[in-house]
Order: structure tokens, then C-alpha cells, then sequence
């Protein structure tokens, strides 16, 4: 079990969840950011921080965006696990379903 970022935090990166995560497992790609799911050690301190709730424990995120699972899974398979997103910083590219929407707006 790990934790998913969905549709929310795609064209925001709000950034919040980075500065909580105590093991530097959330990644910055090109439209949203991406938790990856073998060095995600299940704390939870990314959920509460994120101002557009787009952070989900795998089993309650909702079913309109259970595709995000497998986008935030997948978004790891060339990058295999760095062991830490800090060294990498943004990584210029995302997820096939995620670089395939439309341009998303967040109203303030």
C-alpha cells in the first residue's frame, strides 16, 4: 500500500507535501508530482498539508481517479528508484495519462 496524487495537483504542483515528506519520495514531473511507491514508507504526513486534497491513501482514493495509482506506479518504471527526489528535481516528463489531459484550472 502506498499513497497516490491525483487529478488536483495536475498544472498546480502546489509543493507543500515535498517540505513534509521525511523520506524525499515525492518526484516533480513536468505537470503534477508523483509518490513513489517503493520508497513511500505510509506516514502520511504529505495528506493533511496539501491545500487541494489531491493526496489519497491507495485504497480511499475515489474512483473517479483510481487511474492516478497507476500513473504515480508507472511514472517510476524508466526512473527504477533514485532513492530520494531532492538529487533529481524536476524531471521533464509525466505519465502518459497525465500528459494526454487537458490543461487543468485551479480557482483560488
Amino acid at each position: 500500500m502506498t499513497y497516490v496524487i491525483a487529478e488536483p495537483c495536475v498544472d498546480l504542483k502546489d509543493k507543500a507535501c515535498i517540505e513534509e515528506c521525511p523520506v524525499d519520495c515525492i518526484y516533480e514531473g513536468e505537470r503534477m508530482l508523483y509518490i513513489h511507491p517503493d520508497e513511500c514508507v505510509d506516514c502520511g504526513a504529505c495528506e493533511p498539508v496539501c491545500p487541494v486534497e489531491a493526496i489519497f491513501y491507495e485504497d480511499d482514493t475515489p474512483e473517479e481517479w483510481k487511474d492516478y495509482y497507476k500513473a504515480n506506479v508507472e511514472f517510476f518504471d524508466e526512473l527504477g528508484s533514485p532513492g530520494g527526489a531532492s538529487k533529481l528535481g524536476l524531471i521533464e516528463r509525466d505519465h502518459a495519462f497525465v500528459a494526454a489531459l487537458p490543461p487543468q484550472s485551479h480557482d483560488e
